[in-house]
Formats: structure tokens, C-alpha cells, sequence
């Protein structure tokens, strides 16, 4: 998607009755289309299910963290520095499938990105957590069965509602935008046309010589006759 069309998007979403939610509440913090909260808490678990729970239960949408890039991995190591308190490591809302042998976001997201130590290479990795180091942004690989941990780290994205249009009035306003938008270009193309063909006619009449008067024998004859009844 072109930078233009993502700088449009705020726009056109208000045009069409949307406009951006708000995180769920002001202790939450956004980045770029997420909000996230560190639940400083102290959670006694009897697995990781009991974690994730903390966050679905906090707010509808919400879910333990995922991070799918660089950025996103330095914003949370920089929130933990700044705004956030909280022990060395913070569970990741990860899992390792035995099926397909492979670490899994709970939220369902992909994993394209990680963040693992260069040493982390473990044979074993059934009942094997991720979890974030708040004073590095590594992730490490560490033993699920803990009976307590401090605190839960949550995300939830932030979705785009209707606000105030019906729908037949979203479907009017986006007729009339895609509308506006062919006869924009449509005339673009015309005015084109049109300097492109008046520059070449132009130049075509530049070139053009002066018509030649054709002489017949009368007109000859009369000039002779003209010419006589002078002398």
C-alpha cells in the first residue's frame, strides 16, 4: 500500500462513518493500530493458560502479547524502561505445538518475527515458554511449570467502528468517491489530449506555405487587352 493511500486511509474511514477507536482505557498504551498495558500483578498459575486468562478477562479484544517486528520489539523494551515495572522476564503469549514442532502466537497472528538469544538451543521443548527480557529485548526459552509470575503483558488491536452513518449512506458516500475519483482522472486524460493536440497543430501551420493563384489563358488575354488600350 502506497504512502499516499495510508495517509488518505483516516480520511476516507471518516467519510464512510468510521472513525478509530479508543484503547480500552487511558492506562493502556498505543503504538502505531495496538494498545498494550502491563498488568503489575502477582499471578499464581498453575499453567500458562492462567495468564492468558488475565488479559482476555481484562478487556474483549485482548490477548498475551505478540510481537512481529523490530519496532514493535523496541517499543515494548523501551515502555518496560520508561513506564512499566516489573521482574527480568515477562512471560510471551507463546507456545510451542509438538504437532508441527514450532513456537505458535496464542492470538492466532503469524510468527514472523523473533527475537531469540544466539545460544537458545534447546533439544527439548516440550512444555517450553518464551519469555521477554525486560532489560534487553531478548526472548529466551525457559520451563512453563512456574507457580507464580509477576505480572501479565497484554495487546489488543485497535479496530475502526461505525459511528454515525447507515449503511445505505456508506454505500452513497462510496459511490460518490470512487465517482469523484474515475472523473478526476477522465478529465486529467482529456486536457492532455487536448494542449498535446493544439501544440502539434501548431506546429504543423508553421510549416504550411502560401497558395499558389493559378492563371488561365482569359486571364492572360485581358492583361494583354488592358495593356494595349493604355498605350
Amino acid at each position: 500500500m502506497s504512502e499516499a493511500v495510508v495517509a488518505s486511509l483516516p480520511t476516507l474511514l471518516l467519510l464512510l462513518g468510521l472513525t478509530a477507536a479508543d484503547c480500552p482505557s487511558s492506562t493502556w498504551v498505543q503504538f502505531q493500530s495496538n494498545c498494550y498495558i502491563f498488568l503489575e500483578t502477582s499471578i499464581k498459575i498453575g499453567n500458562i493458560e492462567d495468564v492468558r486468562n488475565q488479559c482476555t478477562d481484562y478487556a474483549s479484544g485482548a490477548d498475551m502479547i505478540s510481537i512481529h517486528n523490530e519496532e514493535e520489539n523496541a517499543f515494548i523494551l523501551e515502555t518496560f524502561k520508561k513506564r512499566w515495572k516489573s521482574q527480568d522476564d515477562i512471560l510471551l503469549g507463546m507456545f510451542y505445538d509438538t504437532d508441527d514442532e514450532s513456537f505458535k502466537w496464542y492470538d492466532k497472528s503469524n510468527m514472523t518475527f523473533n527475537k531469540w538469544k544466539n545460544s537458545e538451543d534447546s533439544p527439548n521443548l516440550i512444555d517450553t515458554c518464551a519469555f521477554f527480557q525486560t532489560k534487553s529485548g531478548i526472548w529466551k526459552k525457559g520451563n512453563c511449570e512456574v507457580s507464580s509470575v509477576e505480572g501479565a503483558l497484554c495487546k489488543a488491536a485497535v479496530s475502526y467502528e461505525k459511528k454515525y452513518l447507515p449503511d445505505n449512506h456508506i454505500l452513497i458516500t462510496a459511490l460518490v468517491i470512487a465517482s469523484t475519483t474515475i472523473l478526476t482522472i477522465t478529465g486529467a486524460i482529456v486536457w492532455f489530449l487536448y494542449k498535446r493536440n493544439l501544440t502539434s497543430g501548431l506546429t504543423n501551420t508553421s510549416y504550411t506555405t502560401a497558395p499558389q493563384l493559378s492563371y488561365n489563358d482569359d486571364c492572360i488575354l485581358v492583361d494583354a487587352e488592358e495593356n494595349e488600350y493604355i498605350a
